[in-house]
């Protein structure tokens, strides 16, 4: 028994070894952006992205995947869609009133009778045509290692159509964790030994 969780430790200790640090994603300097899975506006979504990745100035862009330090891969759509609101109100009110007779068969009287009904009924019907992306990404050195993932989605922004705020949410993001990244380097935190 002792020998067996010996061997799953020495297994663990390897596998733990060589699984990327936060460290690995600041070494890449060179990214290749892959194709993207995906419906038909998946290549639009990775040109949207690789514009995005530029603005950030993080990495040296190429077309080269084998000059890249790491590949950014995944998968990515965007689609239109419609999407119908029906709504019915309606208000209906009666009002009803009389009068009886009475009387003898040589003394009658009259009633009166009156009656009133009101109803209105409001009726809506609508249509909004909404657009939505959404893109997978992650980024993996050349052992196919992941260094860096992130999923993102978007009905558009106030200035932005939906592929390009994915695009944008993508590139922020990777702002976001480099700078964990830089900062977890910059104070690496120290486990004290056990005795």
């Amino acid at each position: 028994m002792k020998r067996a969780t010996a061997i799953l430790t020495l297994y663990a200790g390897v596998a733990f070894a060589q699984q990327p640090g936060p460290g690995a994603l600041l070494e890449v300097k060179r990214v290749y952006v892959a194709q993207l899975a995906g419906g038909g506006q998946a290549d639009a979504l990775r040109e949207l992205i690789i514009a995005s990745l530029d603005s950030t100035k993080l990495f040296v862009l190429t077309d080269n995947q084998d000059r890249a330090d790491a590949v950014l891969k995944g998968a990515a759509d965007d689609h239109t869609f419609v999407d119908t609101f029906d709504s019915d109100q309606s208000i209906t009110s009666h009002e009803n009133g009389g009068k009886s007779g009475s009387g003898t068969q040589y003394n009658k009287s009259g009633g009166l009778y009156a009656g009133l009904s009101v109803g209105e009924n409001e009726s809506h019907h609508v249509r909004e045509r909404k657009h939505e992306a959404y893109a997978a990404v992650r980024l993996c050195n050349k052992d196919g290692d992941v260094l860096w993932s992130t999923t993102q989605e978007s009905q558009g922004a106030k200035f932005r159509g939906a592929s390009a705020d994915v695009a944008n949410k993508i590139a922020r993001q990777l702002i976001l964790d480099m700078d964990r990244a830089r900062q977890a380097a910059a104070h690496p935190v120290v486990t004290p030994r056990q005795p």
